[in-house]
Parts: structure tokens; C-alpha cells; sequence
């Protein structure tokens, strides 16, 4: 199949908030040797360089004057197993939900409380993708990647990536410079069911399910999540738009002086996350509307398109969440989506 490559292309199918902007050239690579290709073609030297998956976790806020590289590459296959792990290479085109049901399918658990998270493979490591207890440096061996200077495949280690909550060096140190297209995932060979996670824990209980399998907590989390997230298809969104703050013990006893119901959970290092979601709705802008950018009903972390709206309307109200969190918490929420 030849790369696919079509000027002043609309994005507007290709990101989840349904914002209506257009890039220059939209190439569609469904292969490490496409984006070889695509270094060699005279119509878009030189020119800037977006990388999109499956357009869940970023916000477009106008046209991009370059190219946007929507990568479809696909693939499921098992490879040799450790004494440990199962060993899966999936396609960084590939649906990351489709991806947990079908390995569940295969009798190969382990991803089951990342249910649902929307996306490609292929942006996992980038934003180590996470929830319920389970995040993906926990699952996760090694990728490959397009090293864009060199113009040659890599792979990179776990320590390459250089985990954290919701971050990666892809954010960072790597940023633009690869193109993540494929993922090594390794699956516990004896796996054990994580449910510390009160909505989990609780969504189990109503089931009357003291010995979840990895299905009853993968239908589980679905359950959880449909009914806090909206559709995309139905409302445009990107999930999650704000990160879970991350504070010291002394700031959280602080918060807790003046505010005893505040949702938090401990982390390594004597560290607590804080629920953006419940800051933001203890602000009062839970189910706020500006125009036609809102912010959800059902959770305050969701922001959405309620329909026709632009990606500066969405970032305006991103930004005054923000402003009225930090005035009544002194806490700074940092967005998710990447914001072009």
C-alpha cells in the first residue's frame, strides 16, 4: 500500500474534540518504511512535523502549516515469553482498547483496569497512560521507534522511556525527534487482580464479586468509565483534560484544614494526588457552559464540545479552570492533551 499524502486535508475526523481544523498535508503511514518514504518526498521537505495517533489527547486551536503524520500502523502478534511475562508487540496504530479486550480474549491479562482509555498503542508510552491502580510502565518492555535525525528504526528499553505520572521523555528530551511504531508489552504470567482503586473496589462489591476475574474488572471499569466520560462520537472530548495534581504532605494537611472531604491518594515518596475532579467542581464549575465549550456534568475533569465549538473556546475555559482552582486551592492543574 502506497503512503497516502493529501494537501489541505481536514482534521476535523481525526481528533476526538471534533474541532475543525485543516493541515497543509496529511500523510497516512501504515508503515516504519512510509516514514521513510515520507522523508523523501520533495513536496513536504523541510516542512514542520505533528505526529497524531488517534487524536484523543490533544486540542487543535487553529490550522497547522505543515504536516500532520497520522500513523496506522497495525499489528497483534505474541512473541517468545519470558519465564515471567507474556510477550505482545502491538502495531502503534492499533485502537488501545481494542487491544485490551482482544488479549483478554487470548487469555493474556493484565491491561484489563486500562479499559477504555482512548487512543492508539503507539501514544501509550508517550503520556505512560494509567488508571485504577495500573499504569503503563508497569506493562511495558520496550518499544520501537523512527529516529527522525538518524532517518533509522530504534528500539528504546523501559529505562530509555524515563517513566513518570503521565509523563515520558517523549515529552521532553524526545519530543518530535521519534515516532513511536510499535509497542512490547509484557503481561504477568501469573497474574493478580488489582482493585485498590475505590470505584473499583466498590463497582466489584455491587456486583457481588469477591474473586474478580481480569473480565469482571475489565466490565467493570468499562461500567465506571461510561458512566463518568461521555461518548466522543456523541460529544466531542478528550477524556481527561486535566492531570491529578501531585503535592507534598505539608500542602496536603494544609488543603485538609480548610477543605476535610478533599479526595487524595498517596504516592511513592511521601507524595499525595490530589482529584482534579473534585477541585474543580468544589470551584464551582462543574457543568459550566461558555459558549459552546462546557464543562461536563457528570465529571468536572472532562471538558466538552457541545457543539460547533473552536479549540480556542475550549483552551479559554481550560484556562479559567485553571485560574479559579489555583485562587481557591493554590494548586496548579496541568492540562493532559497536548494543545497545538
Amino acid at each position: 500500500m502506497p503512503l497516502q499524502l493529501v494537501e489541505n486535508a481536514s482534521l476535523k475526523p481525526y481528533n476526538s474534540f471534533g474541532v475543525d481544523a485543516r493541515a497543509a498535508f496529511l500523510a497516512r503511514v501504515a508503515s516504519d518504511e512510509q516514514l521513510a518514504e515520507l522523508e523523501s518526498l520533495p513536496a513536504v521537505a523541510g516542512l514542520p512535523r505533528l505526529i497524531l495517533g488517534g487524536g484523543s489527547n490533544l486540542l487543535f486551536t487553529g490550522d497547522v502549516e505543515g504536516v500532520v503524520v497520522k500513523i496506522e500502523i497495525p499489528g497483534l502478534a505474541e512473541l517468545e515469553p519470558s519465564d515471567t511475562h507474556w510477550r505482545i508487540e502491538v502495531g502503534a496504530g492499533e485502537n488501545w482498547h481494542a487491544t485490551v479486550e482482544r488479549l483478554l480474549a487470548l487469555d493474556r491479562p493484565g491491561l484489563e483496569n486500562l479499559a477504555l482509555i482512548p487512543g492508539q498503542a503507539g501514544a501509550a508510552p508517550i503520556q505512560n497512560i494509567g488508571a485504577y491502580g495500573i499504569e503503563l510502565a508497569e506493562r511495558f518492555e520496550s518499544l520501537r521507534a523512527w529516529d527522525v535525525s538518524q532517518r533509522r528504526v530504534v528500539q528504546m528499553s523501559l529505562a530509555d522511556c524515563n517513566f513518570g505520572y503521565r509523563d515520558s521523555v517523549f515529552k521532553h528530551a524526545l519530543a518530535g525527534a521519534r515516532v513511536i511504531t510499535g509497542v512490547t508489552l509484557a503481561l504477568p504470567r501469573q497474574w493478580q487482580p488489582v482493585t485498590s482503586y475505590v470505584d473499583v473496589a466498590s463497582e466489584l462489591k455491587a456486583r457481588a464479586l469477591t474473586r474478580p476475574t481480569a473480565r469482571d474488572i475489565f466490565d467493570a471499569v468499562v461500567a465506571i468509565r461510561c458512566r463518568k466520560l461521555p461518548d466522543p462520537v456523541l460529544i466531542g472530548n478528550a477524556g481527561s483534560f486535566f492531570k491529578n495534581p501531585v503535592v507534598a504532605r505539608e500542602k496536603l494537611n494544609e488543603l485538609l484544614q480548610h477543605f476535610p472531604s478533599l479526595v487524595s491518594y498517596p504516592m511513592p515518596g511521601g507524595r499525595f494526588k490530589l482529584a482534579a475532579g473534585w477541585l474543580i467542581d468544589a470551584a464551582g464549575l462543574k457543568g459550566a457552559t461558555r459558549g459552546r465549550a462546557g464543562v461536563y456534568e457528570k465529571q468536572a475533569l472532562v471538558l466538552v464540545n457541545r457543539g460547533g465549538a473552536t479549540g480556542r473556546e475550549i483552551l479559554a475555559l481550560a484556562r479559567e479552570v485553571q485560574e479559579k482552582v489555583a485562587a481557591k486551592f493554590g494548586v496548579l492543574l496541568e492540562p493532559e492533551p497536548v494543545i497545538v
